[in-house]
Parts: structure tokens; C-alpha cells; sequence
């Protein structure tokens, strides 16, 4: 095995506890992961990287060794969606409109993550404003999947997946507000975490709806997702995976798996077999009126939140705001009409907007924790995406259940609700379809049920089979593996 392959194929609690005992330099290691950023950029997944800035940064944290179980993620570079501030780098929204924009504070969970020994890596590609979920940004250029190049990583947090599935990076920070970290996780062979929201602090993220938004991780295993948020939330730096003997997962089949993909509805199938085999119970219930209220109210909540909340944003950096200038400046075919409807006789009316957060949502919320009463679920379980990622240039619309259908419905369809409803839930890799494309599983949990969903995934984890390294992640130069052996 190169030594560039095993420093980047590191889990981030392995590497950490390496660099903490001095048997790993934190230069070595940033140094192996810049390496390999700089021989996968064809997949379009930075947006910024500042190498001696890095390098820097990692030698003035060697210079300092950490009292053992102050710092749990010392040395460890992570790549941060470029809707995150970071201070002194540039955080777009993935828009050239926001190209001079470089905050001179770090986001919330920037500085505790910073706080806890980690470094930043860079920024990350993401669908323009991240008003998509295919992670096909039409100014910057598509995050490319791991799996299959020519197709999409799904998004918004595209680039973070390219990351990760091509071993540039331990653990990527996204936001998700519908599913942009859930989906992208799937369709790249990752996991993905979403806490409930207002768990991880939300300022200095650049906004799509603050009733949903919140940030959350990408990472290649359970454990990492684990102390990641104990760096950010306090929750336990370590868990013990819960097994999986008389635990209950709902079945929602109602919508959640209904008009699936073949592929992904034979490989989620086999999935719950493998579950029911470890000795969990699998208990339908029916979540239809959940999606029913998604469905009616989603959309109403985040297109009147858009503008106020940019707006918000735009003033705590002291810049100034022009949502027309904003719009006009969108070049991504699927993004631009999602801003066109915020103005004139398509606006969100207020009322409009009071009902679906003060009455929809409530219903919604009210209708998730009846269903985890009255069937004593641990969590519910279903297909994270209906269908695998999709090609490149061929990604507005999809044909879903032979019918055609727009990207963002299709893809958001079964993570958006718990995105409305506030929940935390959680993306884990499945396998390959018989096309070698990756499919996810989402558990969603009660609210503020993050460690025990955690603990419940790592169980999971444990009983579906290793997650799937995409044959391109080593398809670096001849000149780059020797250089490394």
C-alpha cells in the first residue's frame, strides 16, 4: 500500500489519535491530503484551497501538543461547504456574484470545530446558492461523482462528496436544509449527518430557510459523524453501537417507498432483510399525512425565508443587498427560477407563509412524534433517494416511476420532511445497484434523539456490508503514486 493511499485513507478519530501521540506530523498529513486534492481536480470539488496557508496552520498546531482529551480532533484538515464562513477565505454560495465576499469571522460551527484542533482544508463546490440537490453548478462547474464521472454527486454539498468518496478529505462540514447532506452521502457511498436543528449553532451560514437550515457532517463511517458532533455539540466523544435485538424501525411504505428506482428499491429491500436478521423489528406505519403537509407547506416556508434571510446575512457582514442584482446574476438553469418566483405576483404572501410555519409545520411535527408513540419506534427507515445519481447535463428532470419529474422533487422527496419537521436523521451507504452506482439508508429519529440515533446507526453500520471505495478514487497520476510509494 503508498503511503499517500494509507495517510488518506484515514478515519478522523485514526488520524487524530495518530498526530496526539506524535506517531503521525499534522504537516505530513495535510501535506498527503493537498496531494491528493491536487491529483483529483477534474472532479470539481474545491472551489478554494490555500496550501501554505495550511501547512502553516498545521505547523504552528505541532509546535503545541495537546493536553491528551483537550483537543479531539487535533490536526485533522476538514473541508467546509462554501456556504460556511470561514475568516479569511472566501465564502461564495458557490456565485460568482459573491466572489469579493471574505468574512472576517468564523461561522458558529467553524470556530468550535477550530476550537477543538481541527484545520480547514478548503471550500467546497455547491449547487449555486444551494438551491439544488445535484450539485451541478453551472458557474464553477459540477461536483463530479466519485463512482462515475459523468454523472452528479447529488447536493447541495456536491463537492463535499467528491471529497470524501475520492479520499481528498476525512470528513467534509455541509449544511442541509431539505437533504443536502443526506443526499449527496447516498449517491457517493457515504454517511451523512443532520442534527436536529438548532442543535449546531446556525450564524455565519449563508441562509436558505432558518427554520430548516442547519449545518451538519459528511464523513466515511458512523464513528466520525460521533465525534464530530461531540466537538461541536458536546454529545459523547465516543458510543458504543447499539445492538440491534428488539429495536423497532418504522416502515414508512406509504410515499417513502413507494415509486422507487428497481435498483434501489432491490438493494434497500435487501437491507431490511439484513436488519430483521440481526434482530430488529420491523414495524409498518404511515407517515402519508407528513408528506402531505411537506408537500403543501415546504416550499412555502423556505421561498419566503430566502431574501429576509440573505438579507440578514448580507447585514451581519456590513455588505449591502440587491435581491434583484442577486437574481439576475444566477446562471444555473435550475436555481434561476427559484429566485424569479420570490418576486411580483409569485411572491409567498404572508399569510401564506404564517400558515405553513404556524399550522402546517406543527401538524407536521405533531404527526412524527404520534407515529413514534404510538408504534415505540426507535427510528424510522427508508431509502435516503428514491434513484441513483443521475448524468451530468441530464439532471434538471429525471424519470422516476416512468414518468418524468423535476431533480429537486425526486431527490428531496424522502429527506425533505424530516428537514421540515426539524428531525435529526442520518444517511448510511447500502452497497451498489447492479449499475455500481451507490444507494443510501436513511434513519430518521425522534427530536433531539441525535446521540441515541447515532448510537442506533453505529449498530446499523455494523450489519450492512463495508462501505463501497469507488474504483476512481485511485485514479491519480503514475507520477503521484510513485511519488508516494
Amino acid at each position: 500500500m503508498n503511503r499517500l493511499h494509507a495517510l488518506t485513507d484515514l478515519s478522523v478519530r485514526e488520524a487524530t489519535g495518530l498526530m496526539a501521540r506524535g506517531e503521525l506530523r499534522i504537516t505530513d498529513y495535510a501535506q498527503a491530503l493537498l496531494d491528493r486534492a491536487s491529483a483529483i481536480a477534474p472532479y470539481g470539488a474545491f472551489l478554494h484551497l490555500d496550501p501554505p496557508a495550511l501547512l502553516a496552520a498545521a505547523a504552528a498546531l505541532e509546535a503545541r501538543r495537546p493536553v491528551p482529551g483537550t483537543l479531539p480532533l487535533y490536526g485533522v484538515p476538514l473541508a467546509f461547504k462554501d456556504n460556511i464562513d470561514v475568516a479569511g477565505m472566501p465564502t461564495t454560495a458557490g456565485s460568482p456574484w459573491m466572489a469579493d465576499h471574505r468574512p472576517r469571522r468564523h461561522a458558529g460551527v467553524t470556530q468550535r470545530l477550530l476550537d477543538a484542533g481541527a484545520l480547514v482544508l478548503g471550500k467546497s463546490n455547491l449547487h449555486e446558492w444551494s438551491q439544488g440537490v445535484t450539485g451541478h453548478n453551472h458557474a464553477f462547474g459540477a461536483s463530479r461523482n466519485p463512482f462515475d464521472p459523468s454523472r452528479v454527486t447529488g447536493g447541495s454539498s456536491g463537492g463535499n462528496a467528491a471529497l470524501l468518496g475520492l479520499r481528498a478529505a476525512p470528513a467534509a462540514i455541509g449544511t442541509d436544509t431539505g437533504g443536502s447532506v443526506r443526499v449527496p452521502a447516498a449517491l457517493c457511498g457515504l454517511t451523512g449527518f443532520r442534527p436536529t436543528v438548532r442543535r449546531w449553532p446556525d450564524e455565519g451560514l449563508v441562509p436558505i430557510s432558518p427554520t430548516f437550515d442547519t449545518a451538519g457532517v459528511m464523513a466515511r463511517c458512523v464513528d466520525d459523524c460521533v465525534l464530530i458532533d461531540h466537538a461541536v455539540a458536546g454529545g459523547p466523544a465516543q458510543l458504543a453501537a447499539r445492538p440491534l435485538a428488539g429495536v423497532r424501525l418504522g416502515v414508512p411504505q406509504a410515499c417513502f417507498w413507494e415509486e422507487l428506482d428497481p435498483p434501489v428499491e432491490r438493494l434497500a429491500r435487501e437491507t431490511l432483510e439484513r436488519l430483521a436478521a440481526a434482530g430488529a423489528v420491523l414495524v409498518a406505519c404511515d407517515l402519508s399525512e407528513a408528506d402531505a403537509l411537506f408537500r403543501e407547506g415546504s416550499m412555502t416556508i423556505s421561498l419566503f425565508e430566502i431574501l429576509p434571510g440573505l438579507a440578514a446575512y448580507f447585514a451581519r457582514h456590513g455588505r449591502p443587498f440587491d435581491a434583484r442584482a442577486l437574481t439576475d446574476a444566477v446562471v444555473s438553469p435550475d436555481v434561476r427560477p427559484l429566485f424569479e418566483r420570490l418576486f411580483g405576483a409569485t411572491a409567498i404572501t404572508p399569510e401564506a407563509y404564517a400558515r405553513a410555519l404556524h399550522a402546517l409545520r406543527p401538524r407536521m411535527q405533531a404527526a412524527y412524534r404520534e407515529c413514534f408513540a404510538r408504534h415505540g419506534l426507535d427510528a424510522l427507515v427508508f431509502p435516503t433517494s428514491p434513484l441513483t445519481a443521475a448524468r451530468i447535463g441530464e439532471d434538471v428532470e429525471v424519470m422516476l416511476g416512468g414518468r418524468t419529474t423535476t431533480a429537486f422533487s425526486a431527490y428531496i422527496r424522502n429527506t425533505g420532511p424530516a428537514g421540515m419537521a426539524g428531525l435529526p436523521a442520518l444517511s448510511l451507504p447500502m452497497g451498489l445497484t447492479s449499475a455500481a452506482l451507490p444507494a443510501g439508508l436513511e434513519l430518521t429519529g425522534a427530536e433531539n434523539a441525535d446521540t441515541a440515533l447515532l448510537a442506533l446507526a453505529l449498530g446499523i453500520e455494523a450489519v450492512l456490508p463495508p462501505a463501497p471505495v469507488a474504483t476512481a478514487a485511485w485514479r491519480g497520476s503514475e507520477g503521484d503514486r510513485e511519488q508516494h510509494s
